[in-house]
């Protein structure tokens, strides 16, 4: 799966919301996951980054530095942010923006309605860092990148030296 980057338009459309989780849409999921796990620190994905304008986000943050405790590997369709509050700024990066990090400000708290790989309807509550994976990658699926959150680029919009 080809990661699209910045500034590809597809990047900016929004994504289409999942009627049913069938089969293709399943398998599709699992090779998000695949994806994601192929790079070294890469915490989430979403399915607009692959090409598909679909409402698919995958995240897991296990093992991460910033995360003690995490709901481990989360595959999402449709997932919906019905609450947030708090304040954190974390140094951001992205498979679709590979040349910048930069300090974003995102609620410290969250709560979003998806739906699982098997289709059920599920909640769930997230702080921290976890919460900032998963508005980052709820973001894709509106065509928001990250560089777009940072309020000011001159102070806040880094190089990468490596990836």
């Amino acid at each position: 799966m080809k990661i699209y980057q910045f500034p590809d338009p597809l990047l900016r459309e929004k994504s289409l919301f999942i009627k049913e989780i069938d089969g293709s849409t399943a398998a599709f999921m699992e090779r998000l996951k695949d994806r994601m796990y192929v790079n070294k620190g890469c915490v989430g994905v979403a399915a607009p980054q692959v090409g598909e304008l679909k409402r698919i986000v995958v995240v897991d943050a296990t093992g991460h530095k910033k995360v003690p405790v995490s709901h481990g590997l989360l595959l999402m369709a449709n997932p919906q942010i019905l609450a947030v509050s708090g304040s954190t700024i974390n140094r951001e990066g992205c498979l679709s923006v590979p040349d910048y990090t930069g300090n974003v400000e995102r609620g410290d708290y969250v709560k979003v309605k998806y739906m699982d790989k098997n289709g059920e309807e599920k909640i769930m509550e997230a702080d921290g860092f976890e919460a900032v994976i998963l508005q980052h990658e709820i973001d894709h699926l509106d065509g928001v990148l990250f560089i777009d959150r940072v309020k000011n680029t001159k102070r806040d919009l880094f190089p990468r030296k490596n990836y």
